[in-house]
């Protein structure tokens, strides 16, 4: 199937993996977005996904991701498994001549973005992935003080972000989100790539990258703490953490400039806070029902012949880049399936 022209009107949607993250999030934003349908799903079981279609009023659902991504009347296919089956969705897509939306992180790790962006570009099809901050009014209003040099020139950038591992990410209960096979790593590539991949928009790509992991005190292979340096490609030094080891909250992320600053949360939306020598300015802006639909606007709008989308599977591939850099040294190297070897895993001994 060839790409959608401008000539069409509407983009017709299907979605592998309809779990939790769609409810929400991103599935309803599918029937929202202008010129967008949602029209099929998919899960492994087939009741579930018959169960999400019924509430979601999707027309058909399908419990075979070769079944969606074969349907004619599917357009472009929304890949939402956990990021161990992100690979094998994409080319799946490739291979029938789709243009794809992943999920983040993109994959777990450089090599499988690398597979990804290399079957698009032979398929002649766009790859997408869902970092939405990019899009979320919040985020465009923090970037366009950058830009606006609100804060004179960047001088360094901080961010800090703590809470204890959350109980749905118990090893026990098989929780993907801290199993390498299915997350490529641990929390931080979850949590911690949207931060990451917001910096990327923000600033350009992190340069001159270093971090070091740690398992502290979860019963989880993964790590649990992690801190990094880095410079922007304008000089400005940068530094990030992330604890999931503590009973402390935070989550703060801060632009110094060299006439203010300029800090907020990345998960909750609390006002953007804007200090100068003119005084503060505080910008209330709420996250939308559905925090994925400004991006899916964006990627709808590129696929009709009408806009761009800034989330491609080259960005996304940037972030992936640093969470390898910071992360190699507890893995003993990320370059190959590392997931199934554990036991020589430096930072788990």
């Amino acid at each position: 199937m060839s790409s959608p022209t401008p000539a069409r009107d509407v983009i017709r949607w299907g979605i592998i993996g309809c779990g939790d993250v769609t409810e929400v999030k991103s599935g309803p934003g599918f029937q929202k977005a202008r010129g967008s349908r949602l029209v099929a799903v998919m899960r492994r079981n087939g009741a579930l996904a018959a169960d999400y279609a019924k509430r979601h009023g999707v027309p058909r659902s399908y419990d075979d991701a070769r079944a969606l991504a074969n349907d004619h009347e599917v357009d472009a296919v929304y890949v939402a498994t956990p990021p161990g089956a992100h690979l094998d969705g994409a080319l799946l897509t490739a291979a029938v001549g789709k243009p794809c939306y992943m999920e983040k992180p993109m994959a777990r790790h450089t090599p499988e973005c690398d597979a990804m962006i290399a079957a698009f570009a032979a398929a002649k099809q766009k790859l997408f992935v869902a970092y939405y901050r990019r899009a979320m009014p919040r985020f465009v209003k923090v970037r366009d003080l950058l830009d606006g040099r609100a804060i004179g020139r960047l001088t360094s950038i901080h961010y800090r972000f703590a809470t204890p591992t959350p109980a749905n990410a118990d090893p026990a209960q098989n929780a993907w989100r801290v199993s390498a096979a299915n997350a490529g790593g641990g929390l931080l590539l979850d949590v911690g790539s949207h931060v990451l991949d917001f910096l990327d928009h923000c600033v350009g790509p992190l340069q001159e990258v270093q971090g070091r992991a740690a398992r502290l005190t979860t019963s989880a292979e993964v790590e649990d703490a992690v801190a990094m340096t880095f410079r922007t490609a304008d000089g400005a030094l940068g530094s990030a953490s992330w604890n999931f080891a503590t009973a402390a909250k935070e989550d703060t992320l801060e632009f110094l400039g060299t006439a203010g600053r300029i800090s907020f949360n990345v998960f909750n939306a609390e006002p953007v806070r804007l200090e100068t020598a003119g005084g503060v300015e505080s910008f209330a802006i709420p996250n939308p029902e559905h925090v994925a639909q400004p991006l899916i606007q964006l990627i709808v709008d590129e696929l009709l012949g009408r806009g761009n989308c800034p989330s491609t599977g080259e960005s996304a591939r940037r972030t992936t880049v640093v969470m390898d850099r910071v992360l190699d040294a507890y893995y003993g190297g990320r370059g190959d399936k590392f997931w199934e070897r554990p036991a020589t895993w430096p930072g788990r001994i």
